[in-house]
């Protein structure tokens, strides 16, 4: 009697799945534009899709991401999947803590570095494996904005003077940025990279810099940047040395804060590229549909590509600024989902193979 009753129960009362969880490293500052705004759009796109999403703050110290990360993989309640940028090269050591732990690791931004993977390859039974990867253009970005730095100056035989603020030397984003921006060198011949130099991401770092930058190259025209943050940095420093951004020297810098698109409509930023903290949210999109045991992976890829960045206009960063008020950008992401889609669907916000 007590078995049917209990059985009855079962099928009467309504069944109520877990929702899937998820734990976000990020890298940055929660008062950081950038990565609180990654985190905001990962936020709208659990909301739409029916998902769970804890962030947490790594604040630039790989130590403390290595330890959030640890409490992750061996808490009570561990998340199903665990997303990671290898920022500072940490991801790795988070593999390895990762491994038996039965959560999936999925990476955005900054992929596993050639040395990286072959070291992994190598001791299968060391690390957990990746789910996929989920990157954008930057090596693309940095081609990018040198060349429409130059396309902003008058035609003319003479010398170009180049400073670059990259970033950090172990992060890959930072890396590709640079290598772009070195590739488009090949075809201006008439610009001289006078110095790059690693700013850390940082405002306060990059004005340090170009406060002796603006005194050794006195007739320095192009200050190309990887972030917004070193760009207002430096900009500073040639500002109190008598120098107009837009006029006397262009800068060039990645994101599309509210504060970068000001500049660029205002012209003190003569080139802005932005819309790469919209990866996080795709990735959930993946995750979402991996939960429901649909393939992510369905043309054979583990490393995908978005090209989330783009050139910002001065007309395009009036839109951009409307847009950020909506914190899922106006995207219904639960119909970039391949749930109940055709087996060849792709999904609509990867960057599509070279043949």
């Amino acid at each position: 009697m007590f078995k049917a009753l209990g059985l009855w129960l079962c099928l009467a009362l309504p069944f109520t799945a877990q929702a899937t969880s998820v734990v976000f490293l990020n890298p940055g500052y929660r008062q950081e534009d950038f990565w609180s705004r990654y985190a905001s759009f990962m936020q709208a796109a659990a909301d739409d899709l029916g998902m769970q999403l804890r962030v947490e703050y790594g604040q630039s110290q790989p130590a403390l991401i290595l330890d959030q990360a640890r409490r992750a993989l061996k808490a009570l309640d561990k998340p199903d999947y665990l997303v990671m940028v290898n920022e500072q090269y940490v991801a790795p050591q988070i593999l390895r803590l990762a491994q038996g732990s039965g959560v999936k690791v999925f990476i955005v931004n900054n992929a596993l570095t050639g040395a990286q993977m072959h070291s992994i390859d190598t001791q299968p039974h060391t690390y957990a494996p990746v789910l996929g990867t989920l990157t954008v253009n930057d090596e693309q970005a940095g081609f990018k904005m040198l060349h429409a730095l130059l396309e902003q100056l008058p035609a003319g035989d003479g010398p170009i003077d180049l400073v670059a603020f990259a970033a950090v030397k172990n992060t890959p984003a930072s890396q590709l940025r640079e290598e772009g921006m070195r590739r488009a060198l090949a075809d201006f011949p008439q610009v001289r990279l006078r110095q790059v130099v690693y700013g850390g991401w940082s405002r306060q770092r990059a004005y340090e810099q170009a406060q002796v930058l603006v005194q050794r190259y006195p007739k320095l025209r192009l200050v190309w940047c990887a972030n917004e943050e070193m760009a207002f940095g430096a900009m500073r420093a040639f500002e109190e040395a008598g120098r107009v951004p837009g006029r006397d020297v262009l800068f060039s810098a990645v994101n599309a804060s509210p504060e970068a698109l000001q500049a660029r409509i205002d012209g003190r930023l003569s080139v802005l590229m932005g819309g790469h903290f919209t990866v996080g949210g795709w990735a959930m999109v993946m995750l979402h549909d991996d939960a429901l045991g649909l393939p992510i992976n369905r043309d054979g890829l583990h490393e995908h590509k978005v090209s989330a960045l783009h050139l910002i206009g001065q007309d395009g960063a009036r839109q951009w600024l409307d847009t950020l008020k909506r914190q899922d950008l106006g995207v219904d992401l639960r119909h970039m989902s391949a749930a109940g889609r055709p087996v060849d669907y792709r999904y609509l916000f990867l960057e599509t193979p070279s043949p």
